[in-house]
C-alpha cells in the first residue's frame, strides 16, 4: 500500500510529517561541471549506451523538480577522479557554494582523489574550512582499492573528523561499451573491498551507494554484519532491484536502507513512481526507506 494520495508528493498526507520530508541520499550536479567536465567521454559512453543525452539545467529547476516529487533534501556529491581519468574534478569549493546558496535543500559532500598526495590535507579542509558533511568515493572511476593499506591514513583521518563516507557499490555504466571500458576496472566496485575498511575503522560511518550489482548478496552480508555500514537504492528504479535486496530492506536491514536516485541519471518522480507501483512495503518501512533512516544517518 502506498500511503500518499499521489505517488510523487507529500501534500501533507502523512499525519505528523512535514511536507517535502523525503530525503534523497545520492544526487549529482545537473550542470556541465559534472556531466561534461568531470564526466567527459566516459559519461558520454553511458549516455549513448542508454539512449539519453547530456542536457544540462540549473539548480532552481532541479529543486523545483524535487519539491514537486515531495523530496525536501538531497545529498549533493563532489567528484574527483582526475588522476585515473584525466578529467577535472567537480571542485569541493563549488559544492560548498551551491550548498550555501540552498542550505535547506542540499547536504554537501566533498570528494578527494585517493591517488593524490594531498588527499588527506584536502579532506581536512573540506570539513574544517568548507563545512562539508562527508565524502563520496567512486572507486571504479578513481581507480583504487579501498582496502589497500596505502589509503588507511585517509580513512583514519575521515574517521577522526567524524563525518560519513559514501562508497560506490557494484558495476558502473561509465565507459559502457567503449574499447576497454576507457580503462575503468569494475573489480573496484566489489563491496567486499569496503568490508576491510569497515572492520578496521569501526567509528567510520559508511553508506554503500546502489544495490551493488552483481554483488548484491555480498553487500547485504556486509550491511548485516557491520553495524557501521548502510546502503542506498540509488542508480536503479525499484522495478529492477533484486528481490532479495527488497526483502532485506523490509526486514533484517529495515533500519539501514535508504532512498537515493543518482540524479540526474534518474529523476525523483521516476524513482518514486516505481517505488509506489513495484514494491509493497508497509507504511513503517516506507517511512524508514524514504526519510527516517537518512535523517538518522546524516544527523538531521
Amino acid at each position: 500500500m502506498w500511503w500518499y494520495p499521489h505517488p510523487y508528493g507529500m501534500s501533507g498526507a502523512l499525519p505528523g510529517t512535514d511536507e517535502n520530508r523525503l530525503f534523497d541520499t545520492h544526487a549529482h550536479q545537473p550542470t556541465s561541471e559534472f556531466l561534461h567536465d568531470a564526466g567527459g567521454e566516459m559519461m558520454q559512453d553511458a549516455a549513448d549506451r542508454f539512449g539519453t543525452d547530456l542536457e544540462t539545467w540549473d539548480y532552481e529547476e532541479m529543486i523545483d523538480e524535487y519539491h514537486e516529487a515531495g523530496v525536501g533534501r538531497t545529498v549533493l556529491l563532489g567528484w574527483d577522479a582526475e588522476t585515473n581519468t584525466g578529467n577535472p574534478p567537480v571542485p569541493n569549493d563549488y559544492v560548498a557554494e551551491v550548498r550555501d546558496e540552498h542550505p535547506d535543500f542540499f547536504v554537501g559532500f566533498g570528494s578527494v582523489d585517493p591517488l593524490k598526495d594531498d588527499c588527506v590535507r584536502e579532506a581536512i579542509r573540506c570539513v574544517e574550512d568548507l563545512d562539508l558533511s562527508g565524502f563520496k568515493f567512486q572507486q571504479i572511476a578513481q581507480g583504487f582499492d579501498p582496502s589497500d593499506d596505502r589509503h588507511d591514513h585517509l580513512w583514519s583521518t575521515i574517521e577522526d573528523l567524524g563525518v560519513p563516507v559514501v562508497f560506490h557499490g557494484g558495476n558502473s555504466t561509465l565507459g559502457a561499451c567503449s574499447a576497454g571500458g576507457r580503462g575503468l576496472k569494475v573489480k573496484y566496485g566489489n563491496p567486499m573491498l569496503i568490508d576491510d575498511v569497515a572492520a578496521e575503522h569501526p567509528d567510520l560511518q559508511i553508506l554503500i551507494a546502489h544495490p551493488a550489482y552483481p554483488w548484491e548478496k555480498e553487500q547485504l552480508a556486509i550491511c548485516q554484519q557491520k553495524g557501521n555500514v548502510y546502503m542506498d537504492l540509488s542508480g536503479w528504479i525499484p522495478k529492477y532491484i533484486d528481490d532479495q535486496v527488497l526483502q532485506y530492506a523490509g526486514s533484517l536491514l529495515k533500519d539501514k536502507v535508504m532512498f537515493g536516485t543518482d540524479y540526474p541519471m534518474i529523476d525523483p518522480e521516476t524513482w518514486l513512481d516505481s517505488f509506489a507501483q513495484d514494491t509493497d512495503f508497509s507504511e513503517e518501512i516506507q517511512r524508514k526507506i524514504l526519510f527516517e533512516n537518512a535523517e538518522e544517518f546524516f544527523g538531521m
